[in-house]
């Protein structure tokens, strides 16, 4: 049963020291309570009181990580069920997935690229997380798929199969690294449970209903194995999100801690690339922290990454760049300054035209609390004092001798006060949308 604030509270030293970070004992347990800090920030609890308030301080979701050659995914350790309540954790972690059966190198044709894949998100590179090597009834060589994944990638990995096959992957595997195995089901777990503990892998449980996982979780917990990931055999959108959402809820609403793990999610057993794409998304948004694909292609995979860095960005924080005067195109001290605020999105919008046009200029990001022009503007965090200070802070003046200092058009309300702010520089009004840059600094700046 989770403890309350005020119970973790009588637990605690109550000295308020503020050791743990916060201004009160109280305002800790608060947060302990909300599973939003872990019970190792105070270092003045009793050994009594920390073995009565280690369940209360764990998250409800248990937290794990697989690693590979310096490579790791961190899942789990989620404490609500929609977004909007408070910032997902981890991110769950996209797989492509490989068959046995294969030729090694039509592995590692299938592989390489999507190891290889990396876009730039307003400043976050996207890629794969890994790759899951899968034994199936059509023969093949398991060990030489794993090795022919490796020989392309040290990406973290799924090893699908039988107690057999995955002694023989295992083998295959560098010193230090943890896959995921799966999946011990009610047949298996014993044998499945020592390989796993044996390797310190971590170990998925497979079985059909709730009531089936429940009995799984709670063998494997009684045969020693910690890290366990549930996987409902659903495969259906209905089933999935059915099996996701009961899991989910009951471990966060319930605290229910047989079916307070991660999820694993199989969107590549849908075939079909379109519907693939469709489960995936649906896995991502619905609690999946393993999501296993069978196909890739950089056009289908950068819509889900995107989809999941959307999701899992703290909604009550935008993202942001960090304010400063930034070089596009290696600029001359002839070259305008642009101006602009810290919201990512804003700043990469400007950038990409900027360099894109092939033009040099300097850009002042202000800081505006991540908050787009307009936005800003309208709170009055875009002003022109805020602007001048800012220019003066980054060294403006040393960087851009003709001192020519350009506002985005929406804000052209701003150009008289910068102008007394900054009775140095020529005040001028930019575009109002990004993609008119180009030719403006062609035009009018040139």
């Amino acid at each position: 049963m989770a403890l309350s604030g005020i119970q973790i509270y009588k637990l605690l030293p109550q000295t308020n020291c503020k050791d743990c970070g916060f201004p009160t004992c109280l305002a800790f347990a608060m947060k302990l309570a909300a599973k939003q800090v872990e019970l190792a920030a105070c270092p003045h609890v009793s050994e009594e009181s920390a073995a009565k308030l280690s369940a209360a301080s764990q998250p409800p979701v248990r937290p794990l990580t697989i690693k590979a050659n310096g490579n790791e995914l961190k899942v789990g350790a989620e404490t609500v069920l929609f977004r909007h309540e408070k910032k997902f954790v981890n991110h769950p972690g996209l797989f492509l997935r490989v068959y046995a059966d294969e030729s090694p190198d039509a592995i590692k044709a299938k592989v390489q690229p999507a190891d290889e894949f990396v876009v730039d998100y307003v400043g976050m590179d996207l890629t794969m997380d890994g790759f899951a090597v899968q034994a199936n009834g059509n023969g093949g060589d398991f060990p030489a798929a794993v090795r022919a994944v490796r020989e392309v990638s040290h990406r973290p990995l799924i090893l699908i199969g039988g107690v057999e096959d995955l002694k023989a992957g295992l083998a295959e595997l560098a010193e230090g690294e943890r896959p995921l195995l799966c999946c011990a089901t009610a047949d298996n777990w014993q044998e499945m449970a020592a390989l796993a503990k044996e390797n310190n892998a971590v170990l998925a449980a497979e079985a059909s209903t709730v009531d089936g996982m429940v009995d799984l979780t709670e063998k494997l917990k009684g045969a020693g194995i910690k890290d366990i990931v549930l996987s409902p055999t659903q495969r259906s959108l209905k089933g999935t999100l059915v099996a996701n959402t009961i899991s989910r809820r009951m471990a966060l609403k319930k605290n229910f801690r047989p079916l307070g793990y991660p999820i694993i999610s199989y969107p590549g057993d849908w075939g079909d690339p379109a519907r693939e794409l469709v489960a995936a998304g649906q896995a991502i948004a619905k609690y999946g922290s393993f999501v296993v694909m069978d196909h890739f292609a950089p056009e289908t995979a950068y819509p889900l990454l995107v989809l999941r860095e959307n999701i899992y960005t703290d909604p009550q924080k935008p993202i942001q760049v960090t304010p400063g005067i930034y070089e596009i195109n290696d600029p001359s001290p002839e070259d305008p300054l642009l101006v602009t605020t810290n919201f990512s999105i804003t700043y990469f919008s400007v950038a990409n035209e900027v360099e894109g046009s092939g033009n040099s200029a300097w850009m002042l990001v202000t800081d505006a609390e991540g908050m787009s022009v307009l936005t800003a503007w309208a709170a009055g965090k875009f002003d022109a004092e805020r602007i001048a200070k800012d220019a003066i802070r980054f060294g403006a003046p040393d960087k851009v001798s003709n001192k020519r200092i350009v506002l985005p058009g929406h804000t052209a309300v701003l150009s008289g006060e910068l102008e007394e702010e900054l009775p140095d520089w020529k005040v001028m009004v930019g575009p109002r949308e990004a993609v008119d840059i180009p030719s403006y600094m062609k035009n009018v700046l040139n």
